[in-house]
């Protein structure tokens, strides 16, 4: 065996590499983390022609497209990788590694790399079609863009990983997935943005895991967002994304539930 293969980067490539293989198998997990993100933001753009989004400063690019992103994020990511760590942990896989040089994180990681970069080719693309399709323009402030990509990545695989906590199946994934799917697509921006909502409710939805994200990538597309509300929503984003870790560094099961 070669020295690169026993550092940590070499065996979280050679352990995606096998989590590309198997989820390659799995063709429900496959459909829904590869064609379900790219047919919701046609239902999201039918929502968005029925609002008055001038009133508010929006157009329908700058709804959609945070929106096609939450839709990668929840579904390429968080719902695949739920999926992922249970079916792992029931067919004893995770318990094997953990016998062998992967660490705990090693092996968190390496099985969401495959779902990561998935859903990050598809954030590019539906980007990219949205820019050209719904001439959105270029991002006007796009490190802000970038920063809520990235903080909804470690956000969905931290949640991903704390829900296959409490899933018992990989059918009961498809349940189990549901109150942060749902909650993220009506409340977080996606459907309906949070402009369009009362005060108060819109105050409430502000503290969802996925709002933020939405919040920095409309904000560095329109560049309407001041700092302190981006700085607002990456601190909402980082309590959850530590609160994620904590809890799965407390309650993530290795071993099959019985």
């Amino acid at each position: 065996m070669s020295t690169a293969m026993t550092t940590p980067v070499g065996r979280m490539t050679s352990l995606a590499r096998a989590e590309l293989t198997l989820l390659g198998r799995s063709r429900g997990t496959l459909f829904a983390a590869l064609f379900v993100p790219l047919i919701l933001p046609l239902s999201a753009r039918e929502a968005a022609k029925q609002m008055d989004l001038a009133e508010v400063g929006l157009t329908l690019g700058t709804v959609i497209l945070p929106a096609s992103i939450g839709f990668s994020l929840l579904y390429a990511v968080h719902a695949t990788l739920v999926s992922v760590y249970t079916a792992r942990r029931e067919e004893l896989v995770l318990k094997r590694l953990r016998t062998g040089e992967l660490r705990d994180t090693e092996i968190l990681t390496g099985a969401a790399l495959p779902a990561v970069v998935t859903g990050l080719a598809q954030c590019v693309v539906l980007a990219i079609g949205c820019t050209v399709l719904l001439d959105v323009g270029a991002p006007r402030a796009p490190h802000l863009a970038v920063l809520g990509l990235l903080l909804g990545i470690f956000l969905c695989v931290s949640l991903a990983a704390v829900t296959s906590a409490f899933t018992r199946s990989v059918e009961s994934a498809q349940v189990t997935t549901l109150p942060v799917v749902f909650l993220s697509m009506i409340f977080s921006g996606m459907f309906v943005p949070l402009e369009i909502l009362p005060d108060r409710v819109a105050s409430a939805c502000e503290l969802l895991p996925l709002t933020p994200v939405i919040t920095l990538v409309r904000g560095g597309w329109t560049g309407g967002l001041s700092a302190s509300e981006a700085l607002g929503a990456v601190l909402v984003a980082l309590v959850w994304t530590v609160g994620g870790v904590f809890a799965v560094r407390r309650w993530f099961r290795w071993e099959p539930r019985r």
